[in-house]
């Protein structure tokens, strides 16, 4: 007999109604008012600090910017759902996660800006840095998650990556010793349809949940612009991850709005009437239809929406038109943890260099 036909998990549907699901909806039943309010606060932020960075690339004051136009759902959702303890191994799109994690706006730009190797302390925050290699950072998560669980320590690390990556060896080397060791890790899937302007039809015949069945371990998929649903099946796998479940698979189904990067031209390969069928489900409405819906908007909380959104977008702006530009020297900085011979031996040749060619 056929498989029984599955549909990604939702909690929230596109008009702002609740979706009476017996098995996730519990999951989340501890989201409050106050706590759906501030899950949307985050939503409207991490928007604005795209925009923002998005513009500053434009007037040319960012090298590179990777949008997460339209997957704001997807990384907010999830990170609320981890613990402080938890270790984040992001791709280069996730500024969402990395506001939620902590990292000041301030501190968001320094790498697209150039004027540093990356943008903030990883382990302030428990966040890796953007990552351009597609799929090194599942490897890094399984082996942080596996040394985690040798010292006994009851955490567990997140892997995000795009349906491109999962084309890549490094994701399939991490689920395949993932599985194999039960490292407590998830591999999170923010599905947006398209590798550049590879579509993801090429990427896998099949639902990319279901190659995690062939290592073993346990997936499911999620309407990646519910945030609730989102929430819901990452604690889920979370919680399989620090009781010593071993990993699972996550794919969020969702879609980039935007440009892969702010080098790209998304009209070259997509039709408008795509991206307008993705722009109905955007996920910011979706969850302001949910606050409308259960009497928790008001004009009150659209200003303070809009003034913290405004603030943060004002910072990140403010920090990267001021960013002093690095000294020569400090391209050694922060190469090895600890001392190096050959990086000081390259130290002294350089100093020796710029000594013969400064005026």
């Amino acid at each position: 007999m056929p498989d029984k036909n599955t549909y990604p998990v939702q909690l929230v549907q596109p008009d702002g109604r609740r979706v009476h699901d017996r098995v996730h909806a519990p999951l989340v039943a501890d989201i409050d008012g106050e706590r759906l309010r501030a899950m949307y606060t985050d939503m409207v932020v991490a928007r604005r600090i795209d925009t923002e960075a998005t513009a500053l690339q434009r007037q040319g004051q960012l090298g590179l910017w990777p949008p997460l136009l339209g997957q704001e759902a997807a990384q907010i959702g999830s990170a609320h759902a981890l613990h402080p303890d938890d270790y984040v191994f992001c791709s280069y799109r996730e500024a969402g996660v990395a506001y939620v994690r902590g990292v000041p706006p301030e501190q968001m730009t320094t790498l697209w800006r150039g004027v540093a190797h990356s943008c903030w302390d990883a382990d302030a925050v428990k966040m890796t840095n953007p990552a351009i290699v597609v799929g090194a950072q599942g490897l890094h998560a399984t082996g942080y998650a596996y040394a985690a669980h040798l010292e006994g320590a009851e955490i567990a690390t997140i892997a995000y990556f795009g349906d491109g990556a999962t084309s890549q060896g490094d994701i399939a080397e991490a689920l395949g010793f993932a599985a194999a060791w039960g490292a407590p890790v998830v591999f999170f899937c923010q599905n947006n349809h398209w590798a550049i302007s590879a579509p993801v039809r090429v990427q896998s015949a099949t639902p990319i949940a279901r190659r995690a069945i062939g290592y073993g371990m346990p997936s499911v998929q999620v309407d990646g612009n519910d945030a609730l649903a989102v929430l819901a099946v990452t604690r889920q796998a979370l919680a399989h991850a620090r009781s010593g479940g071993g990993p699972s698979f996550i794919e969020a189904i969702t879609y980039r709005m935007g440009p892969h990067t702010t080098a790209d031209d998304p009209t070259r390969y997509r039709t408008a009437a795509e991206l307008e069928l993705w722009q109905r489900r955007d996920p910011l409405d979706r969850m302001k239809l949910l606050l409308e819906r259960e009497g928790l908007w008001d004009s009150a909380f659209e200003r303070s929406v809009a003034e913290r959104a405004n603030d943060v977008a004002g910072r990140l702006r403010t920090a990267t038109m001021t960013m002093p530009d690095p000294e020569p020297m400090e391209l050694f900085d922060h190469v090895y943890a600890t001392p190096h011979p050959l990086i000081e031996e390259e130290r002294r040749e350089y100093a020796a260099y710029l000594e013969g060619v400064r005026p």
